[in-house]
């Protein structure tokens, strides 16, 4: 499943906030949106004390923040005469980044009200200090609000800084504490307890039927696949003679798994895909891992291999680079996001991490968009799983989106439900979206058909991201209007399997019952699936491109949209009144069936409120890449 991280996360489309323009004193320019919406004088629990401690990163701008856009979009966009002319990260940090003289300005700036200044680079500058110093350089309040049942510091007014300054500075994080904790240098912990899934299974869609169990939708259901390897999944998506030769995948997440490249190397071998070359896996980390138990570090080693094991699967020959955080939050995050920019380390990077929109601070927003603005300019593509909610009402109480997959400037990937016959055959998808009923005791029924809602795609429209331009006249205002009259960026933008009922299976070191450590294999799924398979389609159309970079993808994707490039799924594939389900048939320990077993039925294409519909939709956007989707990048480099 996408990692869901207790971090503040968000996009501004195009990087134009949605919300009221913020005041400041004269002489000062407002930090629009640094006062969180949830600092209300309702919440408001008194001043936060003047000694107490602060750190905070003052993002920079850089230089000509809107040609930056503009340029970012021109060559993204295949009906432009800019289109493909990317810069070298050294023209982009010359063109549009951060001057010298900017960055010892905002850190004098700082020192000058008595904030220590803690480290300097093109992207930022972070300093500490006490509050009284904060209020002061910030020009607000800091005051303690109740928020989910605990209490954070937040900025009681718009923060600002100095005019003079105004083009230098972006924003500024840090002011606001939820939900960050202090933090230390830490190891990394032991993998988690090994997870194994029961059979029967089906070997391909529908080999294996559950004959003697209750029917479901007039039929007996098959059961659930033991898990898709690469060769179904390329057959799948149309990867034809295409190898991802020549293209580098990144891999962002947080920590690492120790044992990732024989994992993988072991996985390769058991499942018919192809060795890797020697430095065809290499990882690029940090030099200390922090909080690791409020991450959940071991937790991630999952991720990581998922990730990676589904790329190498989808694209074989593709060099692939991971990049592990230091922790699950922003700033770490960022840190290795701009790695990847910085050093155009990738052409195309796949990330299965985010968090609900209304956890989203514009700062952090600001800083996020600026990052895929600067790998649009090089060329780099950026794609985030939409999330594992559906609309994230059950799990939040509120209809909304994932971030950072609500960006204009990401590809988001939405999620689901696959099938592939006998000889690799596809057969059909579903929008990802699982109903459970669970086996009556008297073994005669699905109890409470169809059941309750485990889990399905994220998507659904933003409250805070405008629509892009590539959106306009494709996704339908039904959806793009949900929450007011403006239209609003919608999620997802593209899709592939993620139902863990139809899932991909993957190979991992995880710790035994016995206390010792060993290579097992089980299903998985989510749009943690999803990003990386179509990152790895990516590279496969990267390659029929004769190797030039897609880049930023959504203008390219949206251009195909309605053709035979894309599959375009629905709800109901096999008629409008056709439910389709599978059975499952579960350890009640996660292990073997010393406890005995759990048999249920899983129920697809019901996606909370989301519908899976004949054209875009807020489950699987444009569709599937069908057969003619990588070709397409060969037949019409140009996207014209």
């Amino acid at each position: 499943m996408a990692a869901t991280l207790p971090l503040l996360a968000g996009a501004l489309a195009l990087g134009t906030p949605n919300a009221s323009a913020d005041s400041a004193p004269g002489g000062r320019n407002a930090l629009q949106g640094t006062k969180p919406a949830w600092a209300t004088a309702q919440a408001d629990q008194g001043a936060t004390a003047d000694s107490g401690k602060i750190a905070v990163r003052v993002h920079l701008a850089g230089r000509d923040a809107k040609g930056l856009a503009a340029y970012a979009a021109a060559v993204s966009d295949p009906r432009s005469a800019s289109y493909g002319r990317y810069l070298s990260p050294e023209q982009t940090q010359e063109r549009f980044g951060a001057t010298q003289e900017q960055i010892e300005q905002v850190a004098q700036w700082l020192r000058s009200n008595g904030l220590t200044v803690t480290g300097t680079n093109q992207h930022y500058v972070s300093a500490t200090g006490d509050v009284a110093a904060a209020e002061k350089t910030f020009g607000t309040q800091l005051r303690n609000y109740r928020k989910g049942g605990r209490t954070y510091r937040a900025p009681a007014s718009t923060a600002s800084v100095p005019a003079a300054l105004g083009d230098a500075v972006l924003a500024v994080s840090g002011l606001d504490n939820a939900p960050h904790k202090a933090s230390h240098d830490e190891t990394l912990p032991p993998p988690d307890a090994v997870f194994r899934n029961s059979g029967p299974f089906s070997s391909y869609y529908g080999s294996k039927t559950a004959s003697t169990l209750p029917s479901a939708y007039g039929a007996k259901a098959p059961y659930a696949v033991k898990g898709y390897t690469g060769k179904q999944l390329r057959a799948a998506y149309g990867a034809g003679k295409w190898t991802g030769k020549g293209v580098t995948v990144a891999i962002t997440d947080a920590y690492a798994s120790p044992t990732i490249a024989k994992d993988a190397a072991e996985y390769a071998k058991r499942n018919g895909d192809a060795p890797y070359r020697r430095g065809q896996l290499r990882q690029v980390l940090p030099d200390d891992y922090t909080r690791t138990e409020e991450c959940g570090a071991s937790g991630w080693y999952g991720e990581e291999t998922l990730d990676v094991e589904a790329v190498h699967a989808v694209a074989p020959a593709a060099d692939i680079v991971y990049l592990g955080a230091a922790s699950c939050y922003d700033a770490d995050l960022l840190d290795t996001l701009n790695k990847v920019v910085d050093h155009r380390l990738a052409d195309i990077v796949s990330n299965s991490w985010g968090d609900v929109e209304s956890n989203e601070t514009p700062d952090v927003a600001a800083a996020y968009d600026r990052v895929f603005k600067m790998g649009a300019v090089e060329g780099i593509g950026f794609y985030f799983s939409s999330g594992d909610a559906g609309d994230n009402v059950e799990s939040t109480g509120t209809k909304q989106i994932d971030v950072p997959s609500n960006s204009a400037w990401v590809t988001s990937v939405g999620g689901t439900a696959l099938a592939v016959g006998k000889n690799d055959r596809y057969l059909w998808e579903t929008g990802w979206g699982t109903l459970k009923a669970g086996l009556a005791d008297d073994g005669g029924s699905w109890a409470g058909l169809p059941g309750a809602y485990t889990g399905g795609a994220g998507g659904g429209t933003s409250a805070t991201v405008q629509q892009p331009f590539y959106q306009r006249g494709v996704v339908p205002d039904s959806l793009a209007r949900a929450n007011g009259k403006q239209r609003m960026r919608t999620a997802p933008d593209i899709a592939a399997v993620a139902d863990p009922n139809t899932g991909f299976l993957v190979g991992q070191t995880q710790t035994l019952p016995d206390g010792s450590l060993g290579y097992d294999e089980y299903r998985i799924g989510g749009t943690s699936l999803a990003a990386p398979v179509i990152a790895g389609v990516q590279a496969l159309a990267q390659q029929a491109r004769h190797g030039l970079p897609i880049g930023f993808a959504n203008p390219a994707i949206y251009a195909r949209y309605g053709s035979k490039a894309y599959h375009d799924v629905t709800d109901h594939p096999l008629g409008p009144n056709r439910d389709l389900a599978v059975v499952r048939v579960d350890y009640a320990n996660g292990v073997d069936a010393a406890d005995g077993l759990l048999t249920s039925l899983r129920t697809l294409g019901k996606d909370a409120s989301l519908k899976a519909v004949r054209g875009y939709d807020d489950v699987t956007g444009v569709g599937t890449p069908a057969a003619g989707y990588v070709d397409s990048y060969r037949l019409f480099g140009h996207g014209r």
